[in-house]
């Protein structure tokens, strides 16, 4: 395991007014709460203990299990999303397509399904790419703090997004999000830049396979 990396975020506004938009999520099921037991894990991944989502996001934050997966369609789009204005750290950030968290006794694959169904409304076919360690901080909000598997695969649909948890969407080719990345790193998650400049690096094959991938 390579060391974690640090990164200081200074929370601010993130405006996406020209991208899709779900409905209202008044009606839209509530899928996470700050009461969710997650779980927390060494370096190894060696389970140590379980503690709620606050406070593994307090102060510094706490190393948790993590997932993060981007969702690519026939023609090698990459689905982002917008997090919702709600969200206690990173609101309002373009992200991946989508990144939660195992519950206590939950396994990885089983909290991966949950959550794509919550979320997007998706089911999918995924391989893990990589797992790493990163540390982010956002002004005196909080801190992520976790051990992360990065996951991708294929699905040639649009989602049907949980409002509650994602204000917009879109399909965006991968030199597009290059490029916004380079001009406008603000406006996106410290997590969707580690895993982005990983996955070019090291797994250019997970995007150049995403058209023949089926599930």
């Amino acid at each position: 395991m390579r060391p974690g990396i640090c990164w200081r975020s200074v929370p601010e506004a993130v405006i996406g007014a020209d991208q899709p938009r779900p409905e209202s999520g008044a009606r839209d099921p509530v899928v996470s709460s700050d009461r969710d037991a997650l779980i927390l894990v060494d370096r190894s991944d060696r389970e140590i203990g379980v503690l709620d989502k606050a406070r593994c996001h307090d102060g510094g934050g706490i190393l948790h299990r993590a997932f993060s997966i981007f969702i690519l369609d026939d023609r090698g789009r990459v689905l982002l999303q917008q997090r919702a204005p709600g969200k206690r750290l990173w609101p309002g950030f373009w992200s991946n397509s989508c990144c939660s968290h195992p519950r206590s006794g939950e396994s990885l694959g089983v909290a991966i399904r949950r959550r794509l169904r919550q979320e997007l409304g998706l089911e999918c076919t995924l391989r893990q790419l990589f797992r790493f360690e990163y540390h982010a901080l956002y002004g005196d909000r909080g801190a992520e703090h976790e051990l992360c598997s990065v996951h991708a695969g294929h699905r040639d649909r649009d989602p049907q997004v949980n409002g509650n948890e994602i204000s917009a969407w879109r399909w965006i080719e991968p030199a597009a999000l290059d490029a916004e990345l380079a001009d406008w790193p603000e406006r996106f998650t410290p997590w969707l830049h580690l895993e982005w400049h990983r996955i070019r690096r090291d797994h250019p094959e997970a995007l150049a396979a995403a058209g023949s991938i089926r599930d």
